[in-house]
């Protein structure tokens, strides 16, 4: 969630392959939300996962990000070389719209180099939701809570605004990814995510309605949406903050499907190309945090909604994980638990490279199962080439 300290508004300023069988991933095969630009739905050329080295395999499963205003030489030396995903842009990143558009040319650039097997765009995102939570400065500048809270026919025209200004404004600089919307059904005034605008309503209902109106408008505009934070964070209190320590929500296993699940559901109908997942436990579903716990990932989102799209984590260093140690080892357990993308927003290089290095060794050694793993690396060049 990378709140406290870190939200800022706009203007704040591997290994053999022999017995792998061949697996291709090509953007013809991932399924089109509806309005998805045809552009983007055009077939292009598959990627032979067997000519990929397992680092550069493990790292199609890792979101970097960096410090300051300039990409360090490491990373972009990760990017020419076919070993990272994709990279996240904090407001720490930006000074202006022209300074950032520069930075993702040369991140571009990079990522076109000859010695990178995976000729796919990367995955260039940031949180783009609404009012406080702006990364850029301008649309879409209600935020959730301001859209809900109109009438709903004006809400709904508000909501695919919101969808067509979030795009309109990260295209302009060169991204594709956005980490929105929030579809938390909030409890109670003042909340977590309602002391930050984060929240549409408390009505499941107007929920879907709108937050499939901004998927769609979003990823009509070119930019892949992001569903989030799976089951669903609108029961926390405004102390319960999965980035500071651990947070359990006891919530019954009826009421996270007739309730918190019910706008993830109507994100899927939508296309939603990605979901994110969330750090708090529901002891309902387990006991582990909804993004290491395979109950969750493969459970409920793949099993029972029918999830088929890209799945990415919270922040990997966030303080929700502490009881399980290292970058590594909770990147393992992401990993395990069918997560498919790993967001390092630490703002630092290193955290990325610490967790891809432990995928590609899991990988090697057979502790993460291998077509599981290749499976996830389809999913995500898919989604990589789909925004070409």
């Amino acid at each position: 969630m990378r709140i406290r300290g870190k939200w800022l508004t706009a203007g704040g300023l591997a290994v053999a392959l022999a017995a792998v069988i061949p697996a291709m991933a090509t953007a013809s095969g991932w399924p089109a939300a509806p309005g998805w630009p045809a552009a983007a739905r055009r077939s292009v050329a598959p990627v032979d996962l067997a000519s990929l080295s397992t680092q550069q395999l493990a790292g199609q499963r890792v979101i970097y990000s960096y410090p300051g205003l300039t990409p360090p030489a490491s990373l972009i030396s990760l990017i020419e070389h076919g070993e990272a995903a994709g990279v996240i842009f904090f407001g720490q990143n930006i000074s202006s719209e022209t300074q950032i558009a520069g930075v993702i040319k040369q991140l571009d650039q990079a990522n076109a180099s000859s010695q990178n097997p995976v000729q796919a765009p990367l995955l260039l995102m940031t949180d783009q939701e609404g009012g406080e939570v702006r990364r850029l400065p301008g649309r879409p500048y209600l935020s959730e809570k301001q859209i809900g809270a109109s009438s709903l026919p004006q809400a709904e025209n508000l909501a695919t605004d919101a969808g067509q200004g979030a795009a309109g404004n990260l295209r302009g600089v060169g991204m594709n990814v956005n980490l929105a919307p929030v579809l938390d059904v909030y409890r109670q005034a003042g909340g977590f995510d309602d002391q930050y605008g984060r929240s549409y309503s408390m009505d499941p209902n107007v929920v879907s309605d709108l937050g499939s109106r901004m998927i769609k408008a979003q990823q009509a505009g070119g930019v892949a949406a992001t569903a989030k934070h799976f089951p669903g964070l609108g029961a926390a209190s405004a102390s319960q903050n999965t980035d500071v320590g651990p947070v359990t929500l006891n919530l019954s296993l009826n009421t996270l499907r007739t309730d918190d699940e019910v706008p993830f559901a109507a994100a899927i109908q939508a296309g939603v190309k990605l979901i994110m997942v969330s750090w708090a436990i529901y002891p309902a579903l387990g006991a582990r945090p909804a993004g290491l716990s395979p109950n969750v990932v493969q459970g409920e989102l793949r099993g029972r909604l029918h999830f088929t799209g890209v799945t990415i984590t919270d922040a990997l260093e966030a303080g929700a994980l502490n009881p399980f140690g290292s970058t590594q080892h909770r990147a393992f357990r992401a990993a395990l638990a069918g997560m498919d993308l790993i967001l390092c927003a630490a703002q630092d290089v290193s955290q990325g490279q610490a967790a891809s290095a432990e995928l590609a060794a899991d990988y090697t050694n057979g502790t993460l199962d291998g077509p599981t793993f290749l499976a996830a690396v389809n999913r995500v060049i898919a989604l990589r080439q789909s925004l070409g």
